[in-house]
């Protein structure tokens, strides 16, 4: 046995020493609950965004906290108007007839899979039949027009004198069709005139609003709200968009400021509305959720909601990443491509997700001890899979392995040594149930 496999090995002992084994007994993630103590802000990440195990614990642990510990709403990475149709259903104020009918929003735009999924459906029927007051919003900025109309929806039906001038202004981006990539292309160096004037100037009205009634004395109601953050959307959205081609730092510094700004706005806007400090749940991809400081990409100029959050909320946040070895996922072989089974493959050496492998147990948790500390093992820098809605085996290695501290990135990690792909609601021609055949993706 070689020094380097005999090191992994001392090191998995350590590791099987720290953990807490997961099991079908809800009360295996007890430690998680009482670790995770009186944070307000609980991010819960996932290394890909088609697995179903991890979809399965993150909805176990959020059920948890909010029926024992109070929280009062979970905020998705996902785009504000489609959630907000969710949350509707779930206190019981839309239209729609089920919870398949209320994530309806997801249905038309790539990657449909990733919240219309079974997983995601039956936590939201849970929502809407376990008597609690919990909210569901969307953090993410990619619904520029659909924010657009709601907008309108809101001022015709509250102040028509205000929706003719939010028309005159939104129409700046009607020449583009409701056509981001579109947008993206015209506006850049040398492009068409941009619209950021106009979508400020409108977010600055509707926020002067807001600003008025809290003056007044009283807490602005939800549909105002809502309008207020949909008018922002589409001032982050527009500078996103028309940023696109400027490199990826920027628009992935834009989209995840985007993001934790949508966090701040909404826990102060709970916090007003229940008069007390409000407590929300975070679902997004790891990438987003752990701490970007202790990433290669954070060296690189990346900041992500995880670090802002810890920044402005100290301890009052817990991020919690999950990891899985090997199995099967549902992902795209390219952007806007149809969902498929994808078979995952073995973990790579020197990743965090091979040293979990060699502790032999099927599911654990690694929590942190007094001082918020993770076991020592995990503060050396070791490759960590990313897998999004694309996932491309061919090119493994530089399209899905990142270097991370993994106790730098996270308080506590929850590991599921073999997945099954998530199931969509619609699952399509090009995805099957069951495992993919051993060659896949190839044909030999």
């Amino acid at each position: 046995m070689n020094a380097r496999a005999t090191a992994s090995d001392m090191a998995a002992e350590r590791i099987t020493r720290a953990l807490s084994p997961l099991g079908d007994d809800p009360r295996s993630i007890d430690g998680l609950v009482v670790a995770i103590g009186d944070a307000r802000f609980v991010l819960l990440g996932e290394p890909t965004h088609g697995t179903d195990e991890v979809y399965r614990l993150r909805a176990s642990i959020t059920r948890r906290l909010l029926a024992e510990r109070g929280f009062d709403a979970v905020a998705i990475e996902a785009d504000w108007p489609d959630a907000l149709r969710v949350n509707e259903y779930v206190r019981r104020r839309g239209t729609d007839p089920d919870g398949r009918a209320a994530l309806g929003g997801f249905a038309g735009r790539f990657p449909t899979w990733m919240w219309r999924n079974e997983v995601v459906l039956d936590f939201v029927e849970w929502l809407r039949h376990a008597e609690l007051d919990v909210g569901f919003y969307g953090l993410d900025l990619y619904s520029m027009y659909a924010s657009i109309a709601l907008v309108l929806r809101y001022l015709d039906a509250n102040e028509p004198a205000a929706a003719v001038r939010a028309r005159e202004r939104y129409a700046c981006l009607e020449r583009f069709g409701a056509d981001t990539s579109r947008y993206a292309m015209e506006v850049g160096p040398g492009g068409a005139r941009n619209c950021a004037r106009e979508v400020t100037e409108q977010l600055v009205e509707l926020r002067a609003r807001v600003l008025a009634e809290r003056n007044a004395g009283s807490v602005e109601a939800d549909e105002l709200f809502a309008a207020e953050q949909n008018a922002r959307l589409v001032q982050n959205a527009e500078a996103y968009y028309r940023c696109m081609f400027e490199g990826s730092v920027t628009t992935w510094n834009l989209r995840d400021r985007h993001m934790a700004d949508t966090l701040d706005d909404l826990a102060s806007h709970l916090d007003r509305r229940l008069g007390r400090p409000c407590k929300i749940v975070v679902w997004a991809h790891n990438s987003h959720l752990g701490d970007a400081r202790a990433t290669e990409m954070g060296a690189l100029g990346e900041r992500n909601v995880g670090q802002l959050v810890r920044e402005r909320y100290g301890r009052d946040a817990f991020l919690v990443g999950f990891t899985t070895y090997e199995g099967t996922v549902t992902a795209a072989s390219d952007w806007d491509r149809p969902a498929e089974v994808k078979r995952l493959r073995p973990a790579l050496d020197g990743s965090f997700e091979a040293l979990f492998h060699r502790t032999g147990v099927a599911r654990f948790l690694l929590l942190p001890d007094a001082r918020r500390a993770l076991p020592v093992e995990l503060e050396r820098e070791c490759l960590e899979r990313a897998i999004g809605v694309v996932y491309r085996p061919r090119s493994e290695r530089t399209s899905h392995w990142f270097h991370a501290r993994l106790a730098r990135q996270f308080d506590a990690v929850v590991h599921v040594d073999r997945t099954t792909a998530v199931v969509p609601l619609e699952p399509g021609t090009g995805w099957h149930g069951g495992e993919a055949p051993e060659t896949f993706p190839f044909a030999v």
